[in-house]
């Protein structure tokens, strides 16, 4: 038997020397040379590519590798082999290894930029990418579907990459449960850096997606860890679990705007992740559905999010839910958790008429929830007896029906090693355990690709006077740098040429209103990707614009932007925007979507269209234009459209705006133009946070609200409406009153 052992041995030692000495280095300088070797590579074998730019590259990394002897693709020095054009990776076999590529300066030409698969058939299994960069890597049309990542096959790992700027539609990191052959699969996603992912506007936006409702009854076995989240603001679902036996843990979500959604799927762990909102708007912590989940010893701290997007949501179920609905609670663990300044935790959240099913045979135990606004966090949406409560221990006196499982006590925190907040009084036995790890950003994805801010802050550059000559101005704003101030000499600059904005600029008075802006086109600033635009103390008029309809003084593109931008002005004049019919102040291209839009201080007078026109996502898809909309202390004169036509159709749950917020104008003859098709001199459909106060509407068309649905809030407070008819709310797709809250105004001379 020795003998035979040793034989055996002796063959093995004999089979990897050979395949050691048959592997070869290739190291290959264009696509011909890698086209040339790429069909016969074997277990061991090494392909360098050259630095440089490799243009619409198409790589398949095909082969059959050991485990000892992984076939290996890398950049000849890492972050130095950049992937421009239409390019893209896939790999099919087993064993196979690629690093230090740079993906940026194009798109994909196929369904995913990484693809784990050479096609339907074709997988990847027990194979590796690390260590790779994907940098706004968009396709240039937003409604285009794409994934930046698709994990296929199994025992495949996706780790310490870095991805940052995902724009258009489609899933950033998505794991596929679509055949047997990827079920079961072992995944690893770890140690990668997932960048800031701007608000998309519409469902589509997931950071990572692990299966689909049409085979989340199967399970996954995918470990998520180890993983920096930072602004990942897609949409309300930055994780989104659609599968069973997942491992989510040591992961940090930092101000990232929306929730780990255990969407659909059963028996999944979430553990030990950190969740650091700092009272950032809409940020959010874990949402709980399905049977026999498991939230353990999570650490949740400044979280501001409600409903669906709240610091802690556990959901309701539709009784006999379709594969594709809400299946409800069922067996879900929940204990150990530490909640700090969380504001809502929300218990059968989304109860009505087909979410009916309440949680059950449920445990919520040992968790800590302190809130140092002494503002108890829960809401309970429907009878919550099936989660039973038991040694909770909280600062605030909690509900009376969850009262019996938690204890009320004073508590106070100090900042352990971690950064994180714990009781000083060790008899605190609830929530999280002590000595967390926790995730520092520098310490995930790569060390040699910078980790930039996500948005270059409007006035962070250098000032640059500007004398008073159009063609000065059209010189300053082609040499400036992003984040650059233009200030103006005293004096008239009558612009000819439309001016694009591809930066983030500010252009000012040296004295307020003394520098005076005319046009002769039919805009003057256009913003086009990567441009945002900020204006104060300005005099602009449109005397000089050309004599026709559906003029403006900002526009965006009017097709095809892939970034949001921003837009403000302030303590500005302007008038004479009444050449002809439709001469709009701002107009949003189709497509484009704004972080904010923002007047304050300014005065309007004679304009024969809209002041802010953010309404040509007409398809009722839940697409919509500006996520926040500010406008304060501005005086609109003689304005034939609305001072703002804001709109957001359809059904779709899955996005936070757009907000308003509209306090302190006054409207004086504003909305009654006959071409202004609502008749209204603020119109706002399907807008989810309307706060509306302290205005002053003389002589006006009326205000128009109409709810679609996300359970909006809307306020219409103190205002005053002088000869204009009181605001009108209606409710499109709820039966019943409308929810708004409309109180303390002062209804003069009423109209009609």
């Amino acid at each position: 038997m020795r003998l035979i052992n040793t034989i055996k041995l002796s063959l093995v030692l004999i089979g990897c020397i050979s395949t050691q000495l048959a592997a070869k280095d290739y190291f290959v300088d264009d696509k011909q040379a890698f086209s040339d070797i790429s069909s016969n590579l074997v277990a061991g074998d090494k392909v360098i590519l050259k630095n440089g730019t490799w243009s619409d590259f198409e790589i398949l990394l095909e082969g059959q590798g050991t485990q000892n002897s992984p076939i290996l693709l890398t950049a000849e020095t890492n972050g130095k082999v950049i992937l421009s054009g239409q390019s893209n990776l896939r790999l099919a076999g087993k064993y196979l290894e690629v690093s230090g590529l740079v993906f940026k300066n194009g798109y994909t030409p196929s369904s995913a930029v990484i693809e784990f698969r050479k096609n339907k058939s074709k997988l990847a299994y027990n194979s590796r990418v690390t260590q790779v960069v994907i940098d706004n890597y968009n396709n240039p049309d937003k409604r285009e579907s794409d994934y930046w990542v698709a994990l296929y096959g199994q025992h495949n790992q996706f780790d310490h990459s870095h991805l940052v700027g995902k724009r258009n539609k489609g899933v950033t990191v998505a794991v596929r449960l679509n055949t047997e052959q990827s079920q079961q699969n072992y995944h690893k996603i770890d140690n990668n850096f997932f960048g800031y992912r701007p608000t998309f506007g519409s469902n589509g936006g997931e950071t990572l997606r692990i299966g689909t409702s049409h085979y989340s009854l199967t399970d996954s076995h995918t470990l998520v860890e180890n993983n920096y989240f930072e602004r990942t603001n897609g949409e309300v679902e930055i994780i989104s679990v659609k599968s069973g036996k997942n491992i989510i843990r040591n992961n940090v979500f930092f101000e990232a705007r929306g929730t780990l959604t255990l969407r659909h799927g059963n028996g999944n762990l979430i553990e030990e992740n950190i969740f650091l909102g700092n009272g950032v708007d809409h940020t959010g912590g874990i949402r709980v559905i399905n049977k026999d989940q498991i939230v353990k010893n999570n650490y949740l701290e400044g979280l501001t999010g409600y409903r669906f997007g709240s610091g802690f949501t556990v959901m309701n179920g539709v009784p006999n839910s379709s594969i594709n609905r809400y299946h409800q609670v069922e067996n879900a663990t929940i204990e150990n958790n530490t909640f700090v300044n969380v504001q809502h935790i929300q218990l059968a959240a989304g109860s009505d008429a087909e979410r009916s099913a309440a949680p059950k045979n449920s445990v919520m135990k040992n968790n800590l929830i302190i809130n140092q606004n002494k503002q108890q966090p829960f809401t309970t949406f429907d009878d919550v007896s099936g989660i039973a409560f038991s040694n909770n221990v909280a600062n605030t006196k909690v509900l009376d029906e969850l009262a019996y499982g938690v204890k009320t006590h004073t508590i106070a925190l100090s900042k352990a090693d971690n950064g994180l907040l714990y009781p000083e009084s060790t008899n605190i036995k609830a929530g999280a355990k002590r000595g967390l790890k926790v995730l520092k950003k520098e310490d995930t994805g790569v060390s040699w690709y910078p980790k930039v801010p996500a948005l270059v802050k409007f006035d962070s550059g250098k000032t640059h006077t500007v004398t008073a000559s159009a063609s000065a101005l059209l010189t300053a704003i082609e040499n400036a740098q992003s984040g650059d101030v233009l200030e103006l000499d005293n004096g008239q600059y009558d612009v000819s040429k439309l001016v694009k904005i591809d930066k983030a600029l500010t252009i000012k008075a040296k004295n307020l209103g003394q520098a005076k802006l005319t046009f002769q086109r039919s805009t003057l600033f256009e913003i086009h990707d990567g441009g945002s635009l900020k204006l104060d103390g300005l005099s602009i008029s449109g005397e000089n614009a050309p004599d026709a309809i559906n003029n403006s003084v900002v526009r965006t593109k009017k097709w095809g932007m892939i970034e949001n931008y921003r837009f403000e002005m302030h303590n500005s004049k302007i008038t004479h925007l009444d050449i002809n019919h439709s001469f709009h102040f701002f107009v949003t291209g189709k497509g484009a979507m704004a972080d904010e839009v923002v007047l304050t201080s300014n005065t309007f007078d004679n304009v024969t269209g809209n002041v802010i026109s953010l309404n040509t996502e007409i398809e009722d898809l839940g697409i919509y234009n500006a996520e926040y909309v500010i406008v304060k202390n501005n005086t609109f004169d003689n304005v034939d459209g609305a001072l703002l036509k804001l709109y957001r159709g359809g059904s779709d749950e899955s996005t936070f705006g757009p907000h308003l917020q509209m306090s302190n104008n006054t409207l004086n003859n504003v909305g009654l133009g006959k071409r202004n098709k609502e008749q209204a001199s603020v119109y706002v459909h399907g807008v989810q946070v309307t706060n509306i106060k302290s205005n002053k509407f003389i002589k006006s068309a009326p205000l128009v609200v109409e709810h679609t649905v996300g359970e909006p809030k809307t306020e219409i407070s103190n205002n005053t409406f002088n000869a204009t008819q009181s605001p009108s709310v209606k409710e499109l797709r709820v039966a019943g009153p409308h929810t708004a809250v409309i109180k303390n105004n002062n209804v003069l001379n009423k109209a009609g």
